[in-house]
Parts: C-alpha cells; sequence; structure tokens
C-alpha cells in the first residue's frame, strides 16, 4: 500500500473511477448490441458513440478544471452522517453541469 501512498484516494475518486468503469462497460455493451453509425451534428463531422464519449469525457476534465480554478473546492454543505458529519465539496455541482453537458453532447454533437 506504501507504493500508492502518493495518491490522494479519497472516496470522490473512487466514485469516479468506479462510474468511469462502468461508463466503459456500457459503451461496450452497447456497441456489441447496436453496432455504431456514425452521424453529423452540429460540428459538422461524423461522430461515433466513443467520439462523443471522448469529447464528454475531455469536457468534463476542463469544467472540472476550470471549477477548481475560478470557484475552488470549499465545502457547501455539511451532511449530519456520523458524529463528525460529512463535507460535501464545491465539485459536486461542477459534476452536475459536467453531466449536464454530456447529454446535451451526445443530443447534439
Amino acid at each position: 500500500m506504501e507504493n500508492i501512498a502518493w495518491m490522494a484516494w479519497t472516496l470522490p475518486t473512487l466514485i469516479f473511477f468506479v462510474l468511469l468503469a462502468c461508463t466503459l462497460a456500457v459503451m461496450t455493451c452497447l456497441a456489441v448490441a447496436y453496432p455504431e453509425a456514425e452521424r453529423v451534428g452540429v460540428l459538422r463531422i461524423p461522430t461515433t458513440r466513443g467520439d462523443r464519449l471522448f469529447v464528454a469525457l475531455i469536457m468534463t476534465a476542463v469544467i472540472h478544471l476550470a471549477w477548481i480554478g475560478l470557484i475552488g473546492t470549499d465545502t457547501i454543505a455539511t451532511l449530519p452522517i456520523g458524529e463528525d458529519g460529512i463535507e460535501v465539496s464545491s465539485l459536486w455541482l461542477a459534476t452536475v453541469i459536467s453531466l449536464v453537458s454530456a447529454v446535451a453532447i451526445f443530443r447534439t454533437v
């Protein structure tokens, strides 16, 4: 365990990697069940589901980095769970914005 001590393995990090693995698994199942067909969206270039996923993931990274740079990661609430409570970071708002942008990307690009 000392080999990965430099990594910030927190609950949000775990959730991120689990959701990323689930997303890739779902995309694989969709590709097997429904073969991909290219379509032309607002970018006027042919894209597949994988292309749109890649664009959505890059957009998510940009949104989160901009959020950290401009707003920060301050606590916006403390949930009354346990003795000390669970602090909710403002990054969850960036995650909601990222999910909304991913839906928009999949529908329009």
